[in-house]
């Protein structure tokens, strides 16, 4: 019997974290006993049993100049990364999202003597900015996974083999059952309910948590009947209650964990959310949605005028070419200016023109056929294969 595939995986931010996890259950289910894992991640994979060999904690960062202040964390982190991948003997390293810190991770680990497999699970979005990334993506690993079926011919001319896998996100279960949600906290049926989504990150509770409790503050005067209900990420869910709790102006908010999160969004009537995975899961769930984010000063001229290139900054409205998710960035992200697009929507679901089923129809688009994790987990091992055969 040939021996054990030996995967090492790595996620450094919550949702690599998820897509990691869904990927270690997918390779176990295809090998079994015929496939070892082991890596970097965080809850969700250690919940499968992953050990990671660094805290990711400290590695959730937002912006330029936040990535500088924490330049030195970041390459001992990555020396590190590396250092127990070479002791685990992997066969292949899959560096999921989280740009940055994977193509040192990859550059390397290249540079060692037999180096493993080199996958990148989910390109960077070069559609939007910094297309050059393209080819020094295909210069530093063997093989892209992508997320995203108009990803591929981009990268592939750039030289670097790619397989479109499908978006595991968008097959999670997003929803649960909304009347049991109101019936366990004692909201009424016609409430509105009116969710706010803080990000996953310490810096994104810094820049734009303040401006997202100002918004709720003038929320709660304009819809008194309304109820303010929070998904928290576990790496901020702490210091968001803080914030929350030493804040005299806001309502009640019914902070919620992730065994709640499904059932809450079931519940919402619209969302106020800060960009990310969570405004795609707001819309395959039909909930219309205002996304806000805010970066550094200098990291938003940089982003903002000089590389990034797309209309929108949601996948969403990008891959319907339409603002069906209300945008405010930076100059945009005030309280009253968020506060009056969410009123907004809430006027149109009254009056039966929610977009929330243009949302899901858009969201769709980007799901795929389903079996993602699966696709991504042979595309995995048959790299490993390939390359053993080959001496």
């Amino acid at each position: 019997m040939s021996s054990p595939k030996r995967i090492f995986l790595v996620a450094v931010e919550p949702s690599g974290d998820a897509l990691g996890a869904d990927l270690m259950s997918a390779l176990r289910a295809d090998h079994g006993e015929r496939v070892e894992i082991a890596g970097v991640g965080g809850e969700k994979m250690e919940a499968l049993g992953l050990e990671s060999a660094i805290d990711i904690s400290e590695l959730a960062i937002l912006g330029l100049l936040d990535g500088l202040k924490s330049y030195g964390t970041i390459l001992k982190r990555v020396n590190e990364t590396v250092e127990a991948a070479m002791d685990f003997g992997a066969d292949a390293v899959v560096l999921i999202d989280s740009w940055g810190f994977m193509i040192r991770v990859a550059q390397r680990l290249q540079k060692r003597e037999n180096p493993p497999v080199l996958i990148k699970y989910v390109g960077p979005q070069i559609w939007a900015a910094r297309p050059g990334r393209a080819r020094i993506l295909a210069h530093s690993v063997d093989h892209l996974l992508t997320i995203h079926a108009f990803d591929a011919p981009m990268f592939e001319a750039a030289g670097l083999p790619t397989t479109f896998v499908g978006n595991p996100a968008l097959e999670r279960p997003v929803t649960g059952d909304g009347l049991a949600f109101r019936a366990r906290h004692g909201i009424a049926p016609g409430a509105p309910v009116i969710g706010v989504l803080f990000g996953s990150r310490q810096s994104e509770r810094r820049r734009i948590g303040p401006v997202l409790r100002d918004a709720i503050a003038l929320l709660a005067e304009a819809e008194p009947d309304a109820v303010f209900v929070s998904p928290l990420a576990p790496a901020i869910a702490e210091g968001i209650a803080a914030d929350i709790a030493g804040d005299p102006r806001l309502p009640h908010i019914y902070l919620l964990g992730e065994d709640e999160k499904r059932d809450a969004t079931s519940a919402m009537t619209v969302a106020l959310a800060v960009s990310g995975t969570a405004t795609t899961e707001l819309a395959l769930a039909g909930v219309p949605t205002v996304a806000t984010y805010k970066l550094g000063w200098l990291s938003w001229f940089i982003y903002r005028f000089i590389l990034f290139k797309a209309k929108y900054f949601s996948l969403v409205n990008i891959a319907a070419d339409e603002e069906l998710i209300i945008e405010h960035a930076q100059t945009g992200a005030k309280a009253e200016v968020l506060a009056e697009s969410v009123t907004a929507l809430l006027s149109e679901v009254r009056s039966g023109h929610s977009r929330g089923p243009a949302l899901q129809t858009a969201a769709l688009t980007m799901k795929g056929d389903g079996q993602s994790s699966a696709r991504a987990a042979r595309a995995v091992t048959g790299l490993v294969t390939a390359r053993k055969s080959t001496g």
